[in-house]
C-alpha cells in the first residue's frame, strides 16, 4: 500500500458513521467532556472510505483493569465475523468549542499514523453543529512533523531545522459524506411526508453566548502564550548570564596561567567547562507551537462564525425593510 500523503487525497465518510458519532456524543458527552472512538474502512484508489466506527467505552474507577487494546481487537474480530469492514483507519473525537489542538491529540495521532499509515483523526464539534451546520473535519500529521516525532527531537534547534511551524503541523483532508441510493430516496420521501414544522437554525440570530465563549477561550490561550514568552525571555537572560560567567572564568584562568608561566610554575590542570557551566534547560518549543495552532484555530472559528452571522443580520435587515 502506498503512502497516504501521495496516494489518498479524499475521505469518503458514510452517513451511518456520522450518525453513530453524533449519537455517541449525545449519549455519553456532556459539556466539555470528550468522547472518542475507532474508525473502520478501507483504501480505494486515491480515497479513504470510512464505512463504520465504534466508540471507546467510558472508564470508571472500577475499570482499572480494562484493556483498551484488547477491547478494540475483540470488536474488530466480531465485525469481521459478520462481514463488516474491520480494518482500522483512524479514530474520532468530539471537541469543545474547537479546542482540540493539544499534545494528547498529537501523541495519539502519531501512534495511529506510525502504526497505520492511512490513519486520520476525525474531529466532531457538537456545539458548532447545534448552530445549524454539521462540523466534521479530518486531520493528519504532516510528513515533516512525523519525522520530528519519530526522532523525538523537540528542541528549538530541531524544530527550526525542520522548518516546523504551527501552520504546517496538521494537514486537513477533504471530506465527502456519502449516502447509498436507497437512503437518499428514503430521505426524499420522508421530507415530502414530514408534517413537522421546519426549524431554521441557520437563521438563528442568538449567537452571543457562542461567540463570547470562543473569545474567552481565545484569551486564555493568548495568556498561555504570553506565559511561554516570559519563560523564553527568562531562559534567554539566564543563558546570556551564564555565557558571561563562562567568558569571565576563562579570562581569569588564562591570566592565572600567564602568571604561573612567568613564575616557572606548571599551568592549571584541564577542567571540563561543560560540567561547571551546564546550560539552562530551554522551554519546550512544541507546547508553544500547539498553543499557537490552537489560537489560529480559534481565530478561524471566530472569523467563520462572525461572517455567517453578519450575513444573517444583513438578510434580516433586508427582510424588515421590505415589511
Amino acid at each position: 500500500m502506498q503512502c497516504f500523503a501521495t496516494s489518498v487525497s479524499l475521505l469518503f465518510l458514510f452517513s451511518q458513521v456520522v450518525l453513530k458519532i453524533i449519537k455517541h456524543y449525545q449519549e455519553e458527552g456532556q459539556g466539555s467532556e470528550v468522547v472518542q472512538g475507532v474508525l473502520l474502512g478501507l483504501v480505494v484508489d486515491d480515497r479513504l472510505e470510512i464505512t463504520n466506527c465504534f466508540p471507546f467505552p467510558q472508564h470508571t474507577e472500577d475499570d482499572a483493569d480494562f484493556d483498551e487494546v484488547q477491547y478494540q481487537m475483540e470488536m474488530m474480530r466480531s465485525l469481521r465475523h459478520v462481514n463488516i469492514d474491520h480494518l482500522h483507519v483512524g479514530w474520532y473525537q468530539s471537541t469543545y468549542y474547537g479546542s482540540f489542538v493539544s499534545r494528547a491529540l498529537l501523541d495519539s495521532q502519531f501512534s495511529y499514523q506510525h502504526a497505520i499509515e492511512e490513519s486520520v483523526v476525525l474531529i466532531y464539534d457538537p456545539l458548532k453543529t447545534a448552530q445549524g451546520s454539521l462540523s466534521l473535519k479530518a486531520y493528519r500529521l504532516t510528513p515533516k512533523l512525523m519525522e520530528i516525532c519519530k526522532e523525538k527531537d523537540f528542541t528549538p534547534e530541531g524544530l527550526k531545522k525542520a522548518s516546523i511551524g504551527f501552520e504546517n503541523m496538521f494537514e486537513e483532508v477533504p471530506i465527502v459524506i456519502k449516502n447509498s441510493h436507497l437512503i437518499s430516496a428514503l430521505l426524499w420521501d420522508l421530507e415530502e411526508k414530514s408534517t413537522v414544522a421546519d426549524k431554521h437554525e441557520l437563521l438563528n440570530l442568538s449567537s452571543s453566548n457562542h461567540l463570547e465563549k470562543s473569545l474567552q477561550l481565545l484569551m486564555d490561550r493568548v495568556d498561555d502564550m504570553s506565559q511561554d514568552i516570559v519563560k523564553y525571555n527568562t531562559y534567554s537572560r539566564n543563558l546570556s548570564k551564564q555565557q558571561q560567567q563562562k567568558h569571565q572564568y576563562l579570562q581569569r584562568r588564562q591570566q592565572e596561567n600567564v602568571q604561573r608561566q612567568s613564575r616557572g610554575e606548571p599551568p592549571l590542570p584541564e577542567e571540563d567547562i561543560t560540567k561547571m557551566f551546564k546550560p539552562p534547560q530551554p522551554p519546550p518549543r512544541m507546547d508553544s507551537l500547539l498553543i499557537a495552532g490552537q489560537i489560529n484555530n480559534y481565530c478561524q472559528n471566530v472569523k467563520e462564525f462572525t461572517s455567517q452571522n453578519l450575513g444573517k443580520l444583513f438578510m434580516v435587515q433586508a427582510l424588515q425593510g421590505h415589511n
